[in-house]
């Protein structure tokens, strides 16, 4: 079996194990949506439709979270007027960019997600009640909505976009301007569209299997 070094590591990973046949996707499905997708910075001009997005959720919604309770909320902010009360929460790096991309989502956790875990859930009627401590919940909601915006960033590329997610704003400014009522927490705010020329050049380094997973 021969092996292949990673550069700067001394590390050597058998090449079988990077076989892309060992995966049920085939190569060009594997690139789409992970090896030649990149972090988006820039956006042609052409329009993300609201289908694309209903074809994105239909897909993505199927991911796994705790309860099935799904807690993620997707905000799109098509608008100027909408994109314009967005501007001011976020750091400099990032307003142009958001200002000219053809959608940016504001991703969101719902706090109250267990209201509806009698529909979602039903196999544990208790369940609402086990979240009944909304501390407890809203851990609960930040951490599952993470999953999900990971699935959501896959769904983006799977669908031939490119998503920009930014952690740069005002996470509580967020929150107070586009959902007063308390109930949902601004998360991560993501433009997306059809990438544009990428400026920062080479892809950044990636750990090797060896670096991260062990076996006992």
């Amino acid at each position: 079996m021969t092996t292949v070094e990673h550069p700067g590591t001394g590390v050597a990973e058998p090449r079988a194990l990077r076989a892309p046949d060992l995966l049920a996707l085939d190569r060009a499905a594997q690139d789409l949506l992970f090896r030649e997708a990149r972090t988006a910075d820039t956006f042609t001009d052409e329009p993300v439709t609201d289908a694309q997005v209903a074809a994105i959720h239909d897909l993505i919604r199927y991911g796994p979270t705790a309860y099935n309770g799904q807690p993620l909320r997707v905000l799109l902010l098509r608008s100027p007027e909408s994109r314009a009360r967005l501007l001011p929460y976020l750091s400099s790096g990032n307003r142009a960019k958001t200002a000219s991309a053809p959608l940016t989502a504001i991703l969101a956790a719902d706090v109250d997600f267990h209201q509806r875990l009698s529909e979602l859930y039903p196999y544990r009627p208790q369940a609402r009640d086990w979240l009944a401590d909304r501390a407890a919940r809203v851990e609960q909601a930040r951490f599952n909505a993470t999953l999900q915006i990971g699935y959501l960033i896959v769904g983006v590329r799977a669908a031939g976009l490119a998503a920009g997610p930014m952690a740069g704003f005002d996470a509580t400014g967020v929150t107070g301007e586009f959902f007063p009522d308390g109930r949902h927490e601004a998360m991560l705010i993501m433009n997306v569209g059809r990438s544009g020329p990428d400026p920062s050049g080479d892809r950044l380094p990636r750990l090797s299997t060896p670096e991260v997973v062990r076996t006992l």
